[in-house]
């Protein structure tokens, strides 16, 4: 009975040891593949999340300037006859006419 015992403890101690050892090697290879896998992203030039999150609030910025102007440009488009163009002209008068205010007789 003994001996059977003995032949079961020494069983255990020998899988306790096994298991210990599968896990660490579990752990390593897993640390292995992440820092293989970051080496491989590195290499592909793929952007950090920061970057990407700095990008997309730029380009929501822009955006947002993007309709203001267009609103502004529509503002001023819709404006009377008569207004100064940007280069401080009024505008042309139509074709075949002269432009010229001429006081009837």
């Amino acid at each position: 009975m003994q001996s059977q015992n003995r032949f079961f403890e020494d069983f255990v101690k020998i899988m306790n040891g096994a298991a210990g050892t599968v896990a660490g090697m579990t752990r390593e290879a897993q640390d292995g593949m992440r820092e293989r896998a970051k080496e491989w992203v590195a290499g592909m030039d793929f952007v950090s999340r920061d970057e990407f999150e700095a990008v997309k609030a730029m380009a929501a910025t822009a955006r947002e300037e993007v309709e203001a102007l267009k609103a502004e440009v529509a503002a001023l488009k819709g404006g009377k006859f008569g207004r100064k163009s940007p280069e401080g002209d009024t505008k042309a008068p139509p074709v075949g006419t002269t432009g010229i205010e001429t006081p009837e007789e």
